[in-house]
Parts: C-alpha cells; structure tokens; sequence
C-alpha cells in the first residue's frame, strides 16, 4: 500500500505541481492583462512559429543519429527510425513520469533491436552527461555578463544555489558509497546489481571508445544550437521582444531548462520563468509569458503527436 503511494506521489505530485503554477499564472493579472495575453497568443506570427517548430524536429533528427555513435562501441547498430521513435515515446513518457522517459527509450530500443537494456541505458546516461556538460556551459557563459538577473530569478523563485550544490555533491558521495558496498558485497541481490552495474558502465565508456567523435561533437553542437534558435526565431513572433538580442534569449533559455526539471515537461511553470526572464529586459510580463506558452505549447503538441505516433509505427517497421 506504501510503494502504491509513494509511486503515484511521484507521478501525479510534479503534475499536481504544474496545474498549480498554471492556476498561479493566471490569477496575478488583472481582466486587462489576461486580454493582453491572450492576445499576444492569438496574434502571434505563424511563420516564426512553424520555423521554431521545424528547428524543434531537427534537433530530435540529430539527437537520434548522434546517439546512434554512441551504440557503436557496444557493438549496436540499430536502424535509425528505431532510434528515433524511441527517443520520441520517451518524450512523451516523462510529459506523464518524470524521468521515466530514459528508461522506457532504452527498454524500446533493446526490445527492438533485440540487444541488452543496460547497453543502451549506459549511453543514455552518458548522453544525459553530455548535455549536462553543455548547458552547464551555456549557463556558465551567460552568468559571465548576466549575473544579476540569473540570480534574481533564483530569489524569485527561493532557489538557494548553494544548497543545490550541497544536493549534488551529497548524492555523488552516497552513490559513491553504494557502489563499493555493491562491488564487495557477495550477496546474490548484490551481485547481480554489480553486473547490471558493469554493463552500465560499458555502455557510459562508448563515449571514449566510439571512432566518429568529431561527428558526435558536431550533432551535440548541432542539437543545442537548434535548442537556442528555437528561441531565437520564435522572439521575432511578437512585436515587445523583436529587438531582444541574443543575451536575453540565452536567458530565458536557462530559466526556461531549469523550470522543465522542476514539472512534467515545465507544465505550469515554463511560462512564469519565461515571463521573468523576459521581464528583467523590460519585457511586459504577459507578452514574456505568452511566449513562454508559445513555445510550451508548440514543442509539448510536438512531442505528443510524434510520440503518439510512434507507439503505432514501432510494431509496424518492426513487423519481424
């Protein structure tokens, strides 16, 4: 009865969450505001729209071949479409789980291509690694000349950096304690849990092993370059953030990743972190957070329709 709760708590509560900040978005405007917004949102220039919503496809096309490289060292070579619309469901799976995405992904590709589940988990992991790594650096070159208003955003929304560290550094010890319990442990439970460990890590290794990293870096770069133009483009969509240059659209971008990390797929509070970002640039707040429900929006129906889609053509192209 316990685990039943706990397992629904973890789905429905960042859920919950996001029905939470969406009611929160919408109460703080007066009737005018919420006319403005609703405005903004139904006078928006389609063609900027449909052009961030094409660098939206490509960069899930690109995410896809890249990590066809990385199953090269594990001696995988799946078919690209397997790889595709296996990363599309689990898009779609962490809109309802979070996380739950990176499993069902690997699961899918394994069950597909008939390989190990951990193989194609460990270079899911170290993809997830990787693309730390580059908005790490996105957030880091931006704090360089926008500081203040990064940190403001932390304020606004009780986000203590330190403590966020403190977090992390924590997990890593006690995950670095777990595992050598596990590796000396002579418990069946535990060794079993050692070799699915191994294969993890022989899967986390192919970025070091594979033959094609220069294509690897390309696609990465690739993949985050969409990720800003996505926003870049979609600014030119409303008249108040036309003339917004490219600090403030890599602003909104790393207030905008961190709001999709605290709900499901940002339900809720990817607008509100959108329309502050936008703000500290004098931005009116709800021209800021039409945008954010723009983009929202577009690339959540995306991921939706694509990963609607793939749960038919999976067993289809898969027939044999």
């Amino acid at each position: 009865m316990k685990k039943a709760i706990k397992k629904w708590g973890k789905t429905l509560g960042p859920m919950a969450l996001g029905i939470f900040f969406i009611w929160y978005s919408l109460s703080k405007f007066t009737s005018e505001e919420l006319d403005q917004l609703w405005f903004n949102i139904k006078n928006v220039d389609l063609i900027w729209v449909i052009l961030s919503l094409t660098m939206g496809i490509l960069s899930h096309l690109s995410r896809s071949y890249r990590w066809k490289y990385l199953l090269e060292p594990v001696h995988i070579v799946p078919k690209f479409y397997n790889c595709f619309l296996s990363l599309m469901l689990g898009y779609l799976a962490n809109l309802g789980i979070p996380r739950s995405g990176e499993v069902l992904r690997g699961a899918t590709l394994a069950s597909y291509e008939n390989v190990k589940f951990e193989k194609t988990f460990g270079t899911i992991i170290t993809e997830r690694l990787v693309d730390l790594i580059m908005l790490l650096s996105i957030v880091g070159l931006t704090s360089l000349s926008q500081s203040d208003k990064i940190f403001s955003f932390f304020k606004s929304q009780n986000i203590n950096p330190f403590f966020g560290g403190l977090l992390i550094v924590t997990m890593i010890l006690l995950l670095f304690i777990g595992f050598r319990i596990i590796k000396y442990s002579k418990l069946p439970l535990f060794q079993k849990l050692k070799n699915f460990i191994e294969e993890l890590f022989n899967g986390m290794k192919s970025v070091f092993l594979m033959k094609n990293k220069v294509y690897f870096l390309f696609h990465t770069f690739v993949i985050w370059g969409l990720y800003v133009g996505m926003f870049y483009v979609l600014k030119h969509a409303f008249p108040e953030t036309q003339d917004l240059g490219l600090q403030a659209t890599l602003v909104a971008f790393i207030f905008g990743a961190f709001a999709m990390t605290v709900t499901n797929g940002g339900i809720g509070l990817y607008p509100i972190a959108i329309g502050i970002a936008f703000n500290a640039f004098g931005v009116p707040t709800e021209t800021g957070e039409a945008f954010g429900w723009v983009m929202w929006g577009t690339q959540t129906g995306l991921v939706i329709v694509l990963g609607g889609l793939s749960f038919l053509l999976l067993p289809l192209l898969n027939r044999r």
